[in-house]
This record gives C-alpha cells, structure tokens and sequence, in this order.
C-alpha cells in the first residue's frame, strides 16, 4: 500500500511541478484574451482563433512527436545503465521530430490559400497565413520534453509553460497600445511559438549534455531502430493516437469558422476557453503518469497494481475538476463578461456543456498513458478513433441545425463514447499483465 501511494505521489509530484508553471500561464493567458478579445472583437478575435487553429490543426496531423518512444524505451536503457543506447535513442527521436516538423510547416504554407477562404479570412489574412504558418515550431518540441520527464525534470518543464503566455503577453500589449490589429495579435502569437520552440530544446539540451556529457554527441556504433525493437510501430501507434485523441478539439474551431463563420468561431473560442482549466491538467497528467506507469510495467507491475493506481489518478482527476464545472454552471454569464466582454455574452449557456464535456474527458489521457505503457497504443489510438468517426462528421450537421450549441453537444457524445471505452480497454488489458 505505501509502495502504490508512493508512485501515486511521484506521478501528482511531477503534475504539481508542471502545474506550477501552468497555473502562472493560465493567469497571464486570461490577461491577453481580454486584451485580444477586447480589442478586436468578435469577427476579428474569430480570425485570430482560426489561423492559430489551422496552423495547430494540420501540425497535429502531420507532425510526429517522439516522447512517448523516448519516455518508454529511454527507461529500459536507464534502466540497463545504457548511456550509448539512450543517446542513440535521442539522437533517433530528434531527427524523426524536426523532419516530421519541417513536413507540417510546409503542408500548412500550401494548403493555407486553399483552405483560408472557406473559413471566412480576408485576402489580407490568408497573405500572412503563409509565413504564420512557422508557428507550427512550437509544438515540434515533444523530443526535449520526453527527456526531461524521463529524468524527472519536471520543474524545468513547468517553468517552460511560462514561456508561451509571457511572449503573448508582450506582444499582446504593444499591439494593444500601438493599435496593430489582427496582424499584430498574429505577430504576437508567431513569435511565442517560435520562443516556445527555442526555449525548450535549449533545456532539452543542456540536461542532456549534463548527464551524457561526449556520449550524447558520440555514442559507440549502433542502430536505435535495431536495439529497441519495434519503435517505428510503436511511433507510428503512439502518434496516430495522440492525433486522433486531439482531432476533434482542433477540427472543431475550424469546422465552426468553415459552418457558421468568423464570428461563430469567436464565440466557442471564448467559450471553450474555459474548459482549458480542466484540459490542461488532465493532459498534463496523463503525459506526468505515463513515465512512472512505464517503470510500473518494466518492474513487471502492469496488472493489479497498475489498474489501482490509474484509479486514484482518475479519481482524483475528476475531484479535482467537479468545482471547476459547478463554477461555470452557476455563473455562465458573468464568466464569459469578464473574460472577453459584454459582446461575447452569447457563449455562456455554450460554454456550460464545454465544461461538462471536459470533466468526462479527464478520464482519457491517463487510460492513453497507461495503454501505451503495457505496450499498447493502437489499442488507445483504435478507441480515439472510433469515437472521433462517430462524432466528428456529424458536427456539420449539428451546427447548421442547432447553431452553436451543436459543438456541445458533439464534444459530450464523443467525451462519453471515447472515456468509456478507454476504461474498459485500460481494464482488459490490464488482466492479461
């Protein structure tokens, strides 16, 4: 029992670690959507949410994030005390991660003048669509950030967090008091992705450097491919589930825009930003979980012991979220003024069912984390990717006949579809550890 409370206490370590950063992040974040939201307004802040979603969108899709090998196959070599395997290893994930990068920037400059106009952007806007499309750099950094929770760096990977809202937060504040307008926002955004990206590689690097020292620039002869067999399976699995698991939040925006208009997707992005207080943690969790529930597995503690730990983790995942969602129930309205103003009012009843949807999601990334580590993450990407054929291409249909409300609906529909059949996969596979 002390030994469960203890990986259970290790796993909420590294959350709160994280959290740290993230909820400094989140008061800045709420700074710079009143500013945004305030000063462009509806139509143009819809802009804003929509070339940044796009960009996000086809980076999820295309990219190839490479922590999740790095978390599972960097501890077996920790494990063995393979310091050669594991800078083979990080050299190995780094270059699939920044070519899977280089990939997504360019499909994101080519189909920006294809796909810009029938999201309702302006000439004006579809023109730096092109160059905005760099931003996809900061989410080409999950290579850094595997390593850094495989060693148990977590309070660096908090202090990253700060780094994003800050850039925004400056740029967001000249573009305020010098008047730049949409473009200016752009800027602003461009330029915290492309710190987001820097910052963390830089860190990724020096602990690397630290701890490996001339082994990570010149390991002994070998192939990373050969001695951790089957990661390009295991890459392939992992990333189409982490796509599938994301799809629908970074489609939707873009569905919205395309459906109902610029303005439309003003209103759900100010309405689904209340659900990033829940999101963010249970993401956080589940990637913070999973290098412990890998060590669990590698120790050979992948049944019983694994299926009571991921239930305290749910368990107090969703504690954690109820007041949250109770918050936003009894005050829609009042929330919603605060955050972007009076014109954004519509969005409160919206933002209810986010929020709901949201609590229900929690149970997801965990149970990801933990099919993963048994090995498994077709299994996840498979349940992410039945719900998301369920519920997603029905989303035209909802909005063109319940407005806006149709998004709610579709995001409760997939978080029960997607969470029940990741518990009970979590459950069956689990029994055979």
């Amino acid at each position: 029992m002390i030994d469960r409370a203890g990986k259970t206490g290790r796993i909420f370590k590294g959350l709160g670690l994280v959290l740290g950063g993230k909820a400094g992040a989140g008061l800045i974040s709420l700074v710079y959507l009143v500013m945004a939201a305030r000063a462009l307004g509806p139509r143009d802040y819809g802009l804003l949410v929509l070339v940044h979603g796009y960009v996000t969108a086809v980076c999820g899709i295309v990219e190839f994030p490479a922590w999740q090998a790095i978390v599972r196959y960097g501890a077996e070599a920790s494990a063995q005390d393979a310091p050669h395997r594991l800078a083979r290893l990080l050299r190995f994930g780094t270059l699939v991660e920044l070519a899977g990068g280089i990939v997504a920037i360019l499909a994101a400059m080519l189909l920006a003048p294809l796909v810009g106009p029938h999201l309702g952007w302006p000439p004006e806007t579809v023109a730096f669509a092109v160059p905005y499309s760099l931003a996809v750099l900061g989410s080409v950094r999950s290579a850094p950030a595997g390593y850094l929770q495989l060693i148990g760096r977590f309070d660096l990977i908090g202090l990253h967090n700060l780094v994003q809202p800050l850039v925004r937060l400056s740029g967001a504040t000249l573009a305020l008091l010098f008047g730049w307008g949409l473009k200016g926002f752009l800027v602003a955004w461009l330029a915290a992705a492309l710190a987001e990206f820097a910052v963390l590689w830089a860190m990724g690097a020096w602990c690397a450097l630290r701890r490996l020292g001339p082994v990570l620039l010149r390991p002994d002869r070998g192939r990373a491919i050969e001695e951790n067999p089957g990661i390009w399976r295991f890459l392939v699995a992992s990333n189409a589930d982490v796509t599938l698991s994301e799809l629908a939040g970074r489609i939707a925006p873009l569905m919205v825009g395309w459906v109902l208009g610029p303005t439309m997707a003003g209103f759900f992005a100010v309405a689904q930003r209340a659900t990033v207080i829940i999101a963010q943690p249970a993401q956080i969790l589940g990637n913070t979980a999973y290098a412990e529930l890998a060590r669990m597995v590698a120790a050979g503690e992948g049944g019983a012991p694994l299926r009571r730990t991921l239930g305290r983790v749910v368990g107090i995942a969703l504690i954690a979220a109820a007041p949250v969602v109770i918050l936003v129930a009894l005050f829609p309205t009042p929330i919603v003024t605060l955050l972007a103003g009076s014109a954004f009012k519509a969005a409160g009843g919206l933002m209810v069912v986010l929020v709901g949807a949201r609590m229900i999601a929690v149970v997801g990334p965990p149970c990801s984390s933990a099919l993963s580590a048994m090995g498994h993450p077709a299994v996840s990407m498979s349940a992410n990717l039945f719900a998301s054929l369920v519920f997603l291409p029905v989303l035209p249909w909802l909005l063109h006949h319940a407005g806006l409300m149709g998004a709610g609906v579709q995001s409760v529909g997939q978080a029960l579809l997607a969470s029940g059949l990741l518990a009970g996969l979590v459950w069956r596979a689990s029994l055979k550890h």
